[in-house]
């Protein structure tokens, strides 16, 4: 049971480390800091709960199951940190989500206090690693105890599957999806954990041995069930970061082949050698060199060689803009070779601008990297056989 609930704990604490590393201003909002604190705490509920880091926490207290007040209390504070992630991912007016959020931090913050004073109350000096919940269940204080932690999780979860289904018809894309896995972990820990639990201590009560549902059943359903709502809590947030890296990185390999024609004649600094850097920064900073150093072969741009090239591309039958990326990444070709060369620039100078310089972003030089990879002209323009019209 112990790798289970550690391994659970670890990929939460993935997902918050995730999470806490966005830069930028948007990782002080509300909706990001309950987040953070909401995964933050499901983790530590996990570490929590093991049987080796509760053996350690009685062992340094030198209190006979102090793990278990500090684990129910942990738990019931992730449980209030869930309901204010979705109070806060609903959003509304200021006021409003200001008094929810304080209302459940004083519900929670109650049942936190009453979880530590029927402790402090209760006679169990027998320490119970994997079964205190069915042991204790029929001793006063601990009997309170359980049944009260177990309601405060069951109360977080019937507000979070309220609110989610509610929100679920307003909503598309990533969002709805997120909301979805939400359900269907509350689902999964309802029949679970809490079923099981209620099940394994009711038995108790009854005169009856099910604790194989609290010890055997409960840990791993539990873990599966916090893992598919941190899926759902992470997923709107950090797809759309990931899908951007992702084409960052798509976008900084097509660009090669454009920078490695080019970079002799760029005077931009060189790259820093981080490995840490992030796909956009690279992409930024070749971005940045390589039109650096079309600036520097501006001289050389030569429009008899792009007007040759755009009639041979309107010929094969290229569209309008497909012909002139193409044609202009055979001027580019061009003014490379020659510039490599040493040869003099075009005289009068060209003046044309390239149609990479008239859009923001990438995709203008995006364009023109791939037709400077792939288009017979740029071949023969770096063979130096598209050659310029008579003015």
């Amino acid at each position: 049971m112990s790798l289970v609930v550690y391994l659970a704990a670890l990929v939460l604490a993935l997902a918050w480390l995730l999470l806490f590393r966005r830069p930028g201003p948007g990782r002080r909002d509300p909706l990001a800091m309950s987040t953070c604190a909401a995964v933050a705490l499901g983790a530590l509920v996990f570490a929590c709960a093991a049987p080796p880091t509760l053996s350690a926490v009685n062992r340094l207290t030198g209190v006979p199951n102090f793990g278990a007040p500090l684990t129910y209390g942990v738990m019931s504070a992730y449980s209030c940190s869930l309901v204010i992630l979705l109070i806060n991912w609903r959003g509304g007016s200021r006021e409003v989500v200001r008094r929810r959020v304080g209302r459940a931090v004083a519900a929670y913050a109650a049942l936190i206090v009453a979880i530590v004073v029927l402790f402090a109350l209760a006679d169990a000096d027998t320490e119970r690693l994997t079964d205190l919940d069915t042991y204790y269940a029929d001793t006063p204080g601990m009997r309170e105890m359980i049944v009260l932690y177990l309601l405060g999780h069951s109360a977080a979860t019937l507000v979070m599957s309220v609110m989610c289904r509610r929100w679920a018809r307003e909503v598309t894309g990533l969002l709805r999806t997120g909301l979805r896995l939400i359900m269907a972990g509350v689902l999964l820990d309802v029949v679970g954990f809490q079923l099981t639990k209620y099940t394994a201590v009711a038995a108790r009560w009854t005169g009856h041995d099910l604790d194989v549902l609290s010890t055997v059943v409960a840990p791993p359903l539990a873990s599966l069930a916090a893992l598919l709502c941190a899926a759902g809590y992470v997923l709107p947030r950090l797809a759309p970061l990931v899908a951007a890296h992702w084409h960052s990185i798509g976008d900084y390999r097509v660009l090669g082949v454009l920078w490695d024609g080019v970079r002799f004649a760029s005077t931009a600094p060189r790259q820093p050698r981080t490995w840490w850097r992030p796909p956009r920064a690279r992409l930024h900073w070749r971005e940045v060199s390589i039109h650096d150093a079309l600036l520097a072969l501006a001289p050389y741009f030569d429009d008899g060689v792009r007007e040759r090239a755009l009639a041979a591309a309107l010929e094969e039958g290229r569209d309008a803009h497909g012909a002139r990326v193409a044609a202009e990444a055979a001027m580019v070709a061009d003014a490379a070779r020659r510039a490599a060369a040493g040869a003099v620039p075009t005289d009068p100078p060209s003046g044309y601008r390239l149609y990479a310089t008239e859009v923001s972003g990438t995709s203008g030089l995006v364009d023109l990297a791939r037709e400077f990879a792939r288009s017979p002209l740029v071949t023969g323009a770096c063979e130096g056989t598209v050659r310029a019209t008579p003015r």
